[in-house]
């Protein structure tokens, strides 16, 4: 009787061994149809046509939008490039469309103080100088309504191809010309720097406030005397 039961027991035994390893068969199997299935999704991934409007190499390049900021360079940046056509009103004339009368103005820059002072220029400086002090002889240049002395400056060197640096100064909400032509403040002096006037007078505030009148004259003008040297020493302090 003991026997009978003993292979009963054993039968009973390698059943649950085959149905254990049957189950584990068909879960392995399982398993991989899931891992061929994935494979096979990404693969055909790539058998999509590519998109309708694809990114293309000129919409990624920085600029491609046009001249913008970059125009006139940052502080501590140089002027180099070309003049900015791309609104066809580099000279700041209205359009024809618009039959507004051009407004015009003049503008100048000259650093003539400094050859009174060649003794306080930074000797790296000489012979940016030029043999009669005119960086830029008078022009007559058109401007929009509402521009200021600072944008028609700005235009006119990008146009002439001047070097200019600037620094906008926000608790004066204004620009300050620091350079020009490559000359900048405390080159000629603890007391030398840009001046600018318009029709003779000497505004106590930055260019880029002062909004031009048709048939202003703009003069930009180096001082190594803080202004007494150039007219300017008694400007409006109003």
């Amino acid at each position: 009787m003991k026997k009978i039961i003993a292979e009963i027991e054993t039968n009973r035994t390698k059943k649950c061994v085959r149905n254990s390893a049957l189950i584990f068969l068909s879960l392995i199997l399982a398993l991989m149809l899931v891992i061929s299935t994935g494979c096979a999704s990404r693969n055909g991934g790539s058998d999509l046509p590519p998109s309708d409007d694809p990114a293309t190499e000129t919409d990624l390049l920085p600029g491609a939008e046009g001249n913008r900021q970059g125009d006139i360079p940052d502080a501590g940046e140089s002027e180099s490039g070309q003049p900015n056509n791309a609104t066809g009103t580099d000279n700041g004339s209205q359009s024809s469309g618009n039959q507004t009368t051009a407004r015009t103005c003049t503008i100048s820059i000259s650093c003539a103080t400094i050859l009174n002072n060649m003794d306080l220029l930074d000797p790296d400086k000489i012979d940016l100088v030029p043999a009669d002090g005119w960086i830029l002889k008078e022009i007559s240049v058109t401007f929009d309504e509402g521009e200021s002395v600072f944008d028609v400056l700005k235009r006119t060197c990008r146009q002439e191809r001047i070097h200019m640096e600037y620094n906008n100064v926000p608790l004066y909400n204004s620009a300050y010309i620091e350079g020009l032509h490559n000359l900048y403040e405390f080159d000629c002096g603890p007391l030398s720097g840009w001046m600018y006037s318009v029709n003779g007078y000497f505004p106590n505030y930055g260019s880029s406030r002062y909004a031009l009148k048709d048939g202003d004259v703009i003069r930009w003008m180096y001082s190594c005397d803080l202004g007494d040297d150039v007219g300017g020493s008694n400007f409006d302090s109003n």
